[in-house]
């Protein structure tokens, strides 16, 4: 872990397990069947399970094909929320936050593509992986604690219709189209299970198959 790193870490401490399970709870009961917000809430567990397998990978290889695959996750996920959530969510009176959350999310590309640079089985690499795990999972807690919540409250019925539809679009633009078979992790409901991990459903009970070209490991 880089001297930055530490220090970013030092003056950032995770949220408890609980806070999060709660604002997650918060999130999950304001979400409408087929909406933006579940979708994004699906691709966040999605996006978790996609760390833990690369923590686990028994080899370098492995590990690379499992980084590869969380970098699609990331990145489907992320050019959704940057084209489509985070301008409704500024729109809509919230401009600090959706700045903050393009912050948030430019610091955890660089950081993935650092993951290049170092061998996958090494304890710098794990640090490395950590520091960015723990990172996206304070910038999931910030959205479904506050963020994403700020948007359904204050998006009127029309914004709300736009904002899903769009989501969906821009996903499958990165990811592919909706409807078929995503050939791994199958994320909707709130659980995920085992496989390759790909890019995970648009909405709940439906997923999409990656055509997206995965031969670099970072989502930059």
């Amino acid at each position: 872990m880089s001297m930055l790193d530490k220090v970013i870490a030092a003056v950032t401490p995770p949220e408890s397990d609980e806070a999060r399970m709660k604002a997650r709870e918060k999130a999950r009961a304001a979400a409408r069947p087929g909406s933006w917000l579940e979708m994004a809430l699906d691709h966040h567990l999605g996006i978790e399970a996609a760390f833990a397998r690369v923590a686990s990978a028994a080899s370098s290889a492995e590990r690379r094909a499992a980084q590869k695959d969380l970098a699609l996750l990331l990145t489907g996920h992320s050019n959704a929320e940057e084209s489509v959530i985070y301008p409704a969510l500024a729109l809509c009176g919230e401009k600090a936050h959706a700045e903050m959350a393009y912050v948030e999310q430019s610091a955890a590309k660089i950081q993935m593509a650092a993951l290049d640079d170092l061998d996958p089985m090494s304890q710098d690499y794990l640090d490395k992986l950590e520091h960015i795990r723990g990172a996206v999972a304070h910038h999931v807690y910030e959205e479904e604690g506050t963020r994403f919540l700020e948007l359904v409250d204050k998006g009127n019925a029309e914004t709300q219709a736009r904002v899903t539809a769009r989501y969906a679009e821009e996903y499958a633009r990165y990811c592919g189209d909706t409807g078929g078979d995503m050939g791994g992790t199958m994320v909707s409901g709130g659980s995920a299970s085992g496989g390759s991990a790909m890019c995970g459903s648009t909405a709940s009970g439906s997923s999409v198959g990656s055509t997206h070209d995965t031969s670099t490991g970072s989502p930059i």
